[in-house]
């Protein structure tokens, strides 16, 4: 469940992702299986290629990608969140977050 944002961010990173754009929403997150983590940065892109090369260009395995229909991206968090946040200079959600 995400907590942290509103409804016009989310339009927001949603108009950038179809546009096909790399679009970043960081916004809190409670999940069981991940304890510890208290954010979860979704990097989206409608453009499969894109975000692929992107993941590949962070050291990231693009079979990962959760392929949704519209809406395509990869979900970052823990110490990679943040530091590939830093090397996009992301600074408001890393400050907005306190990462």
């Amino acid at each position: 469940m995400a907590f942290g944002i509103n409804r016009s961010e989310m339009n927001i990173w949603k108009d950038k992702v179809l546009s096909g754009e790399i679009a970043y929403l960081t916004h809190y997150w409670i999940d069981h299986r991940f304890p510890g983590i208290r954010t979860v940065t979704k990097v989206g892109c409608a453009d499969l290629v894109k975000l692929g090369s992107w993941c590949e260009q962070h050291g990231l395995e693009p079979r990962y990608i959760h392929r949704r229909e519209k809406f395509p991206h990869f979900d970052l968090f823990g110490r990679k969140q943040k530091e590939i946040l830093i090397k996009e200079q992301q600074w408001e959600q890393i400050n907005r977050f306190k990462l």
